[in-house]
């Protein structure tokens, strides 16, 4: 590059595209502190933020275009929660999503006398049992084959048509949404983890009627191992369905949030 193409690429940044810049910055951020793939500690922190601004600096002309920008300090930081708020909420709504998914893993745990053995996490580092990662890492692969990377994009470039950069945002119906996924959160982890917590109540049924017709049988040493097998069991025939259900309601979040904004 030549001095004077840097010359002209330096002279077509204004003021006003650097402070759309860091607003559109502050609208991607909690992608990369919460939104699933994007936040993973697979990633090191560097990497993310390279990436963020990445997005920011590629998506900030399309932003910018027809909004009038304030260049006082106070309007600006205004500007720059309320974006910080939207994206929050955009990425808090996804993220609440793959959580189910998480805590059914936990649930499976639970019932399957995995807690035992905690391992840590590879995808958000937190500690978990066999069953939390294999859900974890299942779902994450699940929620990258469905698009959900692409979705979260286009559903981040659609909330600058419900709320353009230097509009306010109404918080309250935006808060309604973000409650609404949270409640979903454990309704979803319920119903993935369905087949898992019926099977082994079924199985535990059952050792007990054993345990009452043939007394010598030490079911409790039994017990764990058969509980074992029939949680791998299920977990494997009912995993692959996981993507219908994610498809499903990462649509219905997404549309939750927007249409939460459009409303603002």
């Amino acid at each position: 590059m030549t001095s004077a193409q840097l010359a002209h690429l330096l002279g077509g940044i204004s003021v006003p595209k650097v402070y759309a810049f860091f607003l559109v910055l502050a609208r991607v951020t909690p992608l990369f502190v919460l939104a699933p793939g994007f936040s993973s500690s697979m990633l090191i922190p560097r990497v993310r933020s390279v990436i963020a601004v990445a997005v920011a600096f590629g998506i900030t002309p399309l932003a910018l275009h027809n909004q009038t920008i304030p260049t006082g300090v106070m309007p600006l930081a205004g500007l720059a929660i309320e974006n910080f708020i939207v994206g929050l909420a955009l990425a808090y709504t996804i993220a609440c999503v793959f959580g189910a998914i998480s805590s059914a893993g936990a649930f499976a745990d639970a019932f399957g006398g995995f807690s035992f053995g905690s391992t840590v996490d590879p995808v958000n580092g937190n500690p978990g049992g066999s069953m939390t990662n294999i859900y974890t890492m299942v779902g994450l692969a699940m929620f990258l084959a469905i698009g959900g990377d692409a979705w979260t994009m286009r559903g981040f470039a659609a909330t600058f048509n419900a709320v353009p950069l230097g509009d306010s945002v109404a918080v309250k119906p935006l808060v309604g949404a973000m409650e609404s996924a949270g409640a979903s959160l454990l309704v979803g982890a319920v119903e993935i983890a369905a087949p898992v917590m019926l099977a082994l109540v079924i199985t535990d049924i059952a050792l007990g009627m054993i345990s009452k017709v043939v007394p010598q049988v030490n079911v409790f040493a039994v017990g764990f191992t058969v509980k074992v097998g029939v949680t791998l069991l299920i977990v494997g025939v009912s995993l692959p369905f996981i993507g219908s259900w994610m498809t499903n309601q990462l649509e219905g979040s997404l549309y939750t949030t927007l249409h939460s904004l459009k409303i603002g």
